[in-house]
């Protein structure tokens, strides 16, 4: 019997990792757990690029609209309840498909999310004190100076990450990164990792036009029926921040779509350090459908290789 393998498409977000995690889906019979921590919220559809219904429909998905803005669900959560799903497809396919752009929810998959030391309520409330009233360029500058590993990884437009590493540096005065264990938990499961990469000005030239294209489908109206709810930690990200400043009367409507384009392109840059600094993901262009497939067929196919598997 072929061993159960897990094979993770990964890269920065508008490379088409849904498209080809669509592909590979349908060449192995199987089914895809997404790893975009953005798009498990319902009410957040056309500012996170979730799959079209007729791309859920050609390939089933897992964790897309599985959760509303109002629920509670950190990393661990998404280890704990991904590792049971894969167990569960594994029980019917010897493939299946991780697919997404969020680099610490594929690790925790793949390697195991490390626990970190907690720190007091009062370090927290101070941090988030600072953020209402300095801004988060304010703990963005904090970061980088405690941290610059983290900072140079981190999506530096997500307030409430950059607050967790700073509370663990000022509860043990030890960076973030320093927590981080490089020792891998055991899967009982193979693991390929695939990265998709493309020239800078191509990528960039995809964020821009996509960008445009959810502002034509209702961006700003989704935004704007959401500022009820814009505290809430998921709606802390690109695409979103941005235009509640323009609701706010700080940008005009033009510099925030500007801005969001703009923080799109460097969270995909960072995406790419993230994936890149392991130096255990084969890389290739989206469009080598064909010559991705090739690949992964000689690794399913060699009962000897074990692939990331520790």
């Amino acid at each position: 019997m072929k061993a159960k393998t897990l094979v993770v498409i990964a890269g920065p977000t508008a490379i088409g990792k849904t498209g080809l995690a669509i592909k590979l889906a349908q060449h192995y019979n199987t089914e895809i757990i997404s790893a975009d921590s953005r798009q498990f919220y319902r009410e957040m559809e056309i500012g996170t690029a979730k799959p079209s219904p007729e791309e859920l429909k050609a390939a089933k998905h897992h964790f897309v609209n599985s959760l509303s803005i109002t629920q509670n669900f950190n990393v661990g959560d998404f280890e704990r309840e991904a590792l049971a799903r894969i167990d569960l497809l594994f029980n019917k396919n010897n493939v299946v498909i991780l697919a997404g752009g969020s680099g610490l929810f594929i690790d925790a998959v793949i390697r195991g999310f490390d626990e970190l030391p907690q720190s007091s309520k009062d370090i927290r409330d101070d941090l988030n004190k600072l953020l209402e009233s300095k801004g988060i360029s304010t703990l963005q500058e904090m970061l980088k100076e405690v941290d610059p590993v983290y900072f140079n990884e981190v999506d530096l437009n997500n307030p409430q990450r950059i607050i967790r590493a700073l509370e663990v540096f000022k509860a043990t005065s030890k960076p973030f990164s320093a927590f981080r264990s490089k020792i891998k938990k055991v899967r009982p499961f193979n693991i390929v990792l695939v990265g998709l990469n493309l020239q800078r000005e191509i990528l960039y030239n995809n964020i821009n036009r996509r960008v445009d294209l959810m502002v034509n489908a209702g961006l700003i109206e989704e935004v704007e029926s959401l500022i009820p709810y814009r505290t809430l930690n998921p709606l802390n990200t690109v695409g979103y921040s941005e235009l509640f400043q323009y609701f706010d009367g700080n940008l005009s409507l033009e510099d925030a779509i500007e801005k969001i384009k703009q923080n799109t392109r460097r969270f995909a840059k960072r995406q790419l350090t993230w994936f890149s600094k392991s130096g255990e993901y084969h890389w290739f262009q989206p469009h080598e459908i064909e010559k991705i497939i090739r690949y992964l067929d000689s690794v399913l196919d060699d009962p000897e290789h074990e692939v990331q598997k520790s």
